[in-house]
């Protein structure tokens, strides 16, 4: 099924995130250390027929670049908004899940996608196993033409781990059901939250080494952030909001400022801080070359399949530079 270029440094399959409106530019940096590019997002409607994304360009353009793209199904309403009453009305009637089912096959083979990538976030908790049926049905359907069935997941350390964010996905289940598993293992630093690393390679750890009892570890994928924040001190709940950055940005941003860069040994990530021209202080957390090498050895010790970057849609030049370096990016077209 692969076409695996030859290297000393064994395979790696390569998911990236990408909006359909992606710098041509930037998505060209990209494209030799990809294997799926993953286009966000079609959502749908209550009877199970999808909302429109006109991605072709997207598509045309992962196809010429070696690049085998996959349609993301999340639940988003009409208007754009994620909603797990969709979700819920959908996975429970029997009729609207086959539609669902009936219309994303039909596009796969209209577009020519690879495959499909569910992400199904903040399920309700009684809908865990009506979402396994989707995804096996899915694949199930996709796998007679050849295509491939991704599912993204929360970021679970143990299988009773209370939280909407958690008690939705079955790990096991979906394990089961998809062909490959996306561990979403970013966002313990996030928009809303306290200053702190997105993506802390000590969490990270407690994910996979979950993960990998309950789906097997060939299957899994490791979520990868390509972005920062920017927090404004002192934090706030419920009032502060970080400030995204692209990993350029943040670089740029400490030279601007003149701050230096600092690196938590603990959460294998750097981070700075620095004073505003208002006076305020502020602390940035972000990647590197030092914590994508952190994280991408840990395909090598836990036997992943691989990672997925959310998102491609800025450089991080790093990360072509290690993959070259440690992996063989697996190229499926």
């Amino acid at each position: 099924m692969f076409n695996i270029r030859a290297s000393q440094y064994g395979p790696i399959i390569v998911n990236g995130y990408a909006y359909p409106f992606i710098n041509q530019w930037v998505f060209q940096q990209w494209t030799n250390n990809l294997t799926y590019a993953s286009s966000f997002s079609y959502g749908f409607t209550q009877n199970g027929d999808l909302i429109p994304l006109f991605d072709e360009s997207l598509i045309l353009n992962a196809y010429r670049n070696g690049v085998a793209p996959l349609m993301v199904i999340t639940p988003l309403d009409e208007e754009g908004k994620f909603s797990n009453e969709l979700a819920s009305i959908v996975l429970n009637n029997v009729a609207a899940r086959n539609r669902l089912i009936n219309n994303i096959y039909n596009t796969v083979l209209r577009k020519d996608y690879y495959g499909v990538d569910f992400d199904f976030e903040f399920l309700f908790p009684d809908d865990a196993d009506e979402y396994v049926l989707l995804v096996s049905q899915m694949r199930e359907r996709l796998n007679e033409i050849g295509a491939v069935t991704l599912v993204a997941l929360a970021p679970k350390t143990y299988t009773e781990q209370p939280g909407l964010l958690y008690e939705g996905h079955d790990y096991k289940g979906l394990g089961e059901a998809a062909d490959l598993a996306l561990l979403m293992t970013y966002e313990w630093g996030y928009t809303y939250g306290p200053p702190m690393a997105v993506a802390p390679i000590n969490n990270v750890r407690k994910v996979l080494e979950y993960g990998i009892t309950q789906i097997p570890p060939e299957k899994i994928l490791m979520g990868i952030p390509n972005y920062g924040y920017d927090w404004t001190l002192p934090y706030v709940q419920g009032q502060s909001v970080a400030e995204n950055l692209s990993i350029p940005e943040a670089i740029a941003r400490a030279d601007g400022v003149g701050a230096q860069i600092q690196y938590d040994e603990i959460a294998q990530t750097p981070f700075y801080e620095y004073i505003d021209a208002q006076g305020r202080q502020h602390v940035v957390w972000f990647e590197d070359e030092r914590s994508l090498r952190a994280k991408l050895e840990l395909v090598n010790e836990y036997g992943l399949a691989g990672v997925s970057f959310w998102t491609v849609m800025d450089p991080f030049p790093a990360a072509s530079v290690l993959l070259n370096q440690m992996f063989n990016v697996v190229k499926v077209i």
